[in-house]
Formats: C-alpha cells, sequence, structure tokens
C-alpha cells in the first residue's frame, strides 16, 4: 500500500488541490485588507481621567523619557534609571504603533468574497482530508 500525503492513505491530488485553493482563497482575503495608522507625534498613545479632566500622553511626550534615558546612558552606561527610561519609552512606542493601527476590508461584490470564502474553507478541507487516513476496505 503506498503512502498518501502526509505518509496517509489520503490523496495526494486533494493535498495539492486543497493547499493551492488553501493558498489563493488567503492571498485573495488578505490582499482585500488595507492597514491603515493614526499614529504621528501630535496623536494620542494614552488616555486617562485626573482631577475630572481628560489627560492624553502623545507619542511626542513618550520621546522625553527616552531623550533624557539615552543621556543617562551615555553619561553613565550602568546607571540602571537610564536603561529603564529608555527601554519603557521604546516599549511605550511599539504598544502605541500597534494599538493605533486599524484594518479595513475594500469594497467587493457578494460574488468576490464568496469565490474567496470558498477557496479559503474549501481549500482547507481539502487539505486537512487528504492528511486523514482512507479506510481502502469500505463495503
Amino acid at each position: 500500500m503506498s503512502k498518501g500525503a502526509g505518509g496517509t492513505s489520503g490523496g495526494i491530488g486533494q493535498f495539492f488541490i486543497g493547499l493551492i485553493m488553501l493558498c489563493s482563497g488567503f492571498y485573495l482575503l488578505l490582499n482585500a485588507i488595507t492597514v491603515r495608522s493614526g499614529f504621528g507625534m501630535g496623536s494620542h498613545l494614552y488616555g486617562f481621567s485626573m482631577l475630572g479632566s481628560r489627560v492624553g500622553i502623545t507619542t511626542g511626550m513618550v520621546l522625553i523619557p527616552f531623550i533624557f534615558g539615552i543621556g543617562i546612558i551615555f553619561y553613565n552606561s550602568k546607571n540602571i534609571i537610564g536603561w529603564v527610561l529608555t527601554i519603557g519609552s521604546i516599549s511605550a512606542m511599539l504598544f502605541g504603533v500597534i494599538s493605533s493601527i486599524s484594518f479595513h476590508i475594500r469594497p467587493m461584490s457578494a460574488f468576490d468574497l464568496i469565490t474567496i470564502l470558498v477557496l479559503a474553507v474549501g481549500g482547507l478541507g481539502l487539505f486537512l482530508r487528504s492528511l486523514k487516513n482512507i479506510d481502502a476496505n469500505i463495503e
């Protein structure tokens, strides 16, 4: 008995057809998504309420401790406060960039969306079915 996809008795043809459908469906889906970011030097990264008013921390404000941290590190590289300020500021900036990202799907017809979903999910089904054993003694 010859082995098929993944060392099972599943079909090699189903494996490759499913893989092609899966890849093309997810390619088309990801190609239809646009990524936007509202990150900028004046945009608010974080906000909180203090004494009844809303206070926002901008990306420029995050750079202030970064600048002090870099200065402290260059003056004395063994100073832990400089490292904490620098690493904390970089972490806050990275978190701000990631949290300001928004995903939007482009307008498309129902036919386009159904085609993409059938390719992606149908391909996944064929791909997974090719990996399971098929009993040859079915009567």
